[in-house]
């Protein structure tokens, strides 16, 4: 005779993903695993007066019964529940939220010798993969050429920009050592004085008004002008206003790109400065960064086309879970930088949108995946690994270290899966090439 009995129906809900299950398990049940567990916590339980395992059962049942009913109802529930998802072979979609029924005790039924619950939970959709042929997808292509390798080494000396002190009058591009006071209608307001302060010129970070004023000003001199502080200004006592700042100028600092020489190759790893060496260097990271972000872009493509012929509903657990994730990823990125994210609340909600298309691709991916083979090839994530390997100053040590263990060969496995849904995306869809703008791929400011 059974000891457990289990009534499984699905409820209607807003969510065509939604289950209920309701679950009955007999007291018998129950206080016979109680039981098991007193006598196991009696075994090794320290009482005062007590040697270890002689303390009286009456008492360990008084002071850790309630938590071994509750650790047995919890344990007779989930391996219910078990049974009876396994028999109506359901994909659940992270964890059930399991709710008591009835009023007696925990959970159980007035008048009834079980206690019964309810198990809320979501199940997996069903993907119906569909046509992707009438997309139309737009290939971006760039050959990288000596003219791109000479922008790629201009912005590389932009980047290494020296500023020195020159003595003319301050223009965009400048930075200025400057004292400044801020007045509100004619006191000096909180946070509006500073000394040896450095701003560039037209960098943006300072209000417009002030950056506007301080353009054209030249060293050791002084400046009185009016601020207006937009109606938004997080300050709320300056949000909307006119102030009033002084201004003295210590130094003008005019930028001074570095010399195209030995001293600019060796700073960029060229050991010997050897200027033809450190443009083959620059046009080879560049080529691996160019084919990098081209395959981003038709990726990006290929996903959306996806996602416009595979709508599907997607279970909320596993957003949640995916927007807990990114949000737990986004509090280390930023610890690695030295933020203090305790000061700094990262809440999962943020990320709902970008949780919401991850879970949408990965359930679509599976099961493209699965129906055309497209799983990755142990050649293909070598490939991969060899990339990733290229940059560094020994890559067989890199090689090796990724094989040495199997679970870091995720990523590589992972980027192989999704390069071969491409390659079949665009062997299935309308493809068209377009070349494109080496400044715009690369996001270089005009």
């Amino acid at each position: 005779m059974e000891t457990t009995q289990a009534v499984a129906q699905a409820a209607s809900s807003p969510s065509s993903l939604e289950r209920r299950i309701d679950m009955a398990v007999p007291l018998a049940d129950i206080d016979k695993e109680v039981e098991q567990r007193l006598k196991h916590i009696a075994k090794t339980v320290k009482m005062a007066g007590f040697r270890p395992g002689k303390v009286p059962m009456k008492m360990v049942a008084q002071n850790y019964g309630q938590q071994a009913r509750s650790e047995a109802v919890g344990a007779a529930v989930e391996r219910v529940f078990g049974e009876k998802v396994r028999e109506q072979k359901l994909h659940v979609a992270g964890y059930p939220r399991i709710e008591p029924k009835g009023t007696a005790g925990a959970g159980a039924a007035a008048n009834e010798q079980q206690v019964e619950f309810t198990a809320i939970f979501e199940v997996y959709p069903e993907v119906k993969l569909g046509d992707i042929s009438g997309k139309d997808i737009e290939k971006a292509t760039l050959v990288v050429t000596d003219a791109e390798v000479d922008k790629t080494i201009e912005v590389l000396r932009a980047q290494r920009t020296a500023h020195e002190p020159v003595e003319r009058v301050s223009a965009r591009g400048d930075r200025m050592v400057i004292d400044f006071v801020g007045r509100k209608n004619g006191e000096e307001f909180q946070g509006g004085r500073a000394e040896n302060f450095t701003v560039e010129v037209g960098g943006g970070r300072m209000l417009p008004d002030f950056e506007a004023a301080i353009e054209g000003m030249a060293p050791a001199a002084r400046k009185t002008f009016d601020v207006n502080f937009p109606a938004d200004y997080p300050a709320a006592d300056l949000a909307g206003h006119t102030v009033q700042f002084d201004v003295t100028v210590r130094t003008v600092l005019g930028p001074r790109l570095p010399e195209l020489d030995a001293e600019f190759a060796k700073a960029l790893g060229i050991a010997d400065g050897d200027l033809i060496k450190m443009r083959e260097e620059v046009k080879a990271n560049l080529g691996r960064e160019v084919k990098k972000r081209l395959q981003a872009r038709v990726k990006n493509q290929v996903m959306d086309a996806l996602l416009e012929v595979n709508p599907i509903e997607v279970p909320q657990a596993l957003v949640e879970m995916e927007s807990q994730q990114m949000a737990e990823a986004a509090k280390k990125d930023l610890e690695s930088r030295g933020a203090a994210v305790k000061n700094l609340p990262i809440e999962p909600s943020w990320f709902t949108d970008q949780a919401t298309r991850r879970v949408k691709l990965g359930l679509v991916l599976a099961e493209l995946v699965k129906a055309k083979n497209l799983h990755a090839k142990p050649e293909q994530v070598k490939a991969i690994v060899a990339d990733f390997s290229e940059t560094f100053e020994d890559p067989k040590e890199v090689v090796r270290w990724y094989y040495s263990q199997p679970q870091r060969l995720a990523e590589a496995e992972a980027l192989a899966m999704e390069n071969n849904v491409v390659e079949w995306a665009l062997a299935s869809a309308k493809v068209t090439e377009k070349a494109a703008g080496f400044d715009e791929l690369m996001g270089n400011q005009a």
